[in-house]
């Protein structure tokens, strides 16, 4: 570990460090705080609209877990509901944007019917300035909570009914862990399990500290329990949420990451377990080793670089070098020779030059990703990195994402084409989102896959061989009983 930056090393010109400190971790039950609302909603209809990342998506599956219990019914637009919920994401400024525009179109909804509640909640609540705008601009929200408190939905509406003022509910802190919320899911065959909430690491870019509070791990026996629930539904695939997933644990000092991936590999009837994200520094030996036994485990892993430059990394306070970054996927694959990596990637952070930026497309080219998230830096009030000199042009930080973009698209078409002729597990999602002719579904490895054959293989596992590799996206053809269905 002789490669990691130490905290100590972020100098006090480029801000002042956080360190990572635990917070007491407390459990309470949802059942118990939800009681004394009762069915308010029934003959009432609601609509959420979430932004960001898949930690948004699986909170506005608990609050409408939450509706449903209040008696609501999803709407099919805006204009028949009767709730409106906007769960925001902070990471970048363009999402706040989009936010503030639609509430700016609800108002004419909201003169139309008084009785329609408007919330806003999320990541975005959770900043001061949000807040001000609300209470200054947007009057007609009835509701603004955060993070910490989405438990708390339920009398938020309640006191919304019998209020004219907007309700602000926004905690500083991160409270307990609240344990049994309902949810609801998409489908069946997939499902998203929360492990862990906050993040300890203070990467310069990002808001995400300030938002979701310090980590906090759900009991190990807590996440298994659920588990085995979805189990009993018929889900095949589970993914474990965090921020920081490999972090699973350190508060609770009993178990680590490793030891619930084992636990949760012996749970009957899940075919498939995924997890994300996952950060370098903590990514342990004894992790990899429990990946690469655990047969429910799929091969593939996340693992965001976000620069393949030393300095850019210090001054993002990543917490790793390059030289250690190459040194863990080395040690990932030769453990799990099969592995699909991913990874997110940032450009034109402060002070990056030309030559710095060379130094990401040299780590893209070396550990060939399968695929890669890419974006520009953008500033987030609040963040170390907004008061950095030698901000990056915009030009240039267009050309250096169209360069990194192309680069990254090349390789990953040469993998998926070196995949032609192979026979591949295909978990079965349902029918394309583009042609209702295929099947879709994705491999261990996470690639998606089209295909022809019946619907009643959706939410099964089928074995296709792969016949016309795409950049994106793999076709195949259906090898069922040793018979072929070509596409």
């Amino acid at each position: 570990m002789s490669d990691l930056l130490q905290l100590e090393d972020f100098t006090q010109a480029e801000g002042e460090m956080h360190r990572p400190t635990l917070v007491e971790r407390k459990s309470v039950d949802y059942r118990a705080i939800a009681k004394n609302v009762g069915r308010i909603g029934v003959g009432k209809k609601y609509h959420i609209k979430t932004y960001g990342c898949q930690m948004n998506e699986h909170d506005t599956e608990i609050m409408a877990g939450m509706l449903e219990e209040m008696g609501y019914t999803a709407a099919s637009n805006l204009e028949e509901a009767d709730f409106i919920l906007f769960n925001t994401c902070a990471v970048r400024e363009n999402a706040e944007d989009k936010v503030f525009g639609e509430i700016g179109r609800i108002k004419p909804l909201k003169n139309r019917n008084p009785e329609l509640i408007l919330g806003l909640c999320g990541c975005m609540a959770q900043e001061e300035v949000v807040q001000q705008m609300v209470a200054k601009t947007y009057p007609w929200v009835d509701i603004v909570f955060g993070t910490h408190n989405l438990h708390r939905l339920p009398e938020l509406i309640d006191r919304a009914r019998h209020s004219q003022e907007t309700i602000f509910e926004v905690w500083d802190k991160a409270g307990d862990v609240v344990e049994n919320l309902p949810k609801l899911r998409k489908e069946g065959i997939k499902a998203w399990v929360n492990i862990q909430y906050g993040c300890n690491k203070f990467c310069t870019y990002c808001i995400v500290p300030y938002t979701r509070g310090r980590e906090r791990s759900r009991l190990l026996e807590d996440v298994v329990a659920e588990v085995k629930e979805l189990a009993a539904q018929g889900f095949k695939e589970i993914t474990l949420l965090g921020q920081n997933v490999n972090d699973y644990g350190i508060d609770l000092k009993a178990y680590d990451f490793a030891d619930l991936l084992a636990a949760c590999n012996e749970v009957a009837g899940i075919e498939r377990i995924r997890f994300t994200t996952s950060n370098p520094w903590n990514f342990t030996d004894k992790l990899i080793a429990t990946i690469a036994r655990c047969d429910k485990v799929v091969e593939h892993i996340h693992l965001p670089v976000q620069s393949g430059n030393n300095t850019i990394l210090r001054r993002m306070n990543r917490g790793y070098t390059r030289e250690f970054y190459l040194d863990l996927v080395k040690r990932i694959r030769q453990a799990i020779p099969n592995v699909s990596l991913t990874t997110d990637i940032i450009v034109g952070f402060p002070g990056e030059t030309e030559e710095q930026f060379e130094d990401t497309l040299s780590l893209v080219e070396e550990v060939r990703f399968d695929g890669a998230f890419t974006f520009i830096y953008s500033p987030r009030a609040g963040t170390p990195a907004t008061r950095f000199k030698q901000q990056v042009s915009e030009a240039d930080q267009k050309r250096r994402l169209q360069r990194l973009i192309e680069l990254q698209n090349r390789i990953s078409r040469e993998i998926n084409d070196a995949m032609k002729g192979e026979t591949v597990e295909v978990l079965v999602e349902g029918e394309s989102k583009t042609n209702a002719e295929f099947l879709q579904g994705r491999t261990r490895t996470n690639k998606i896959v089209l295909f022809q054959g019946p619907k009643h293989l959706i939410g099964q596992l089928a074995q296709v061989t792969v016949t016309e590799p795409q950049t994106f996206y793999l076709k195949g053809k259906l090898v069922t009983s040793g018979e072929e269905m070509a596409v």
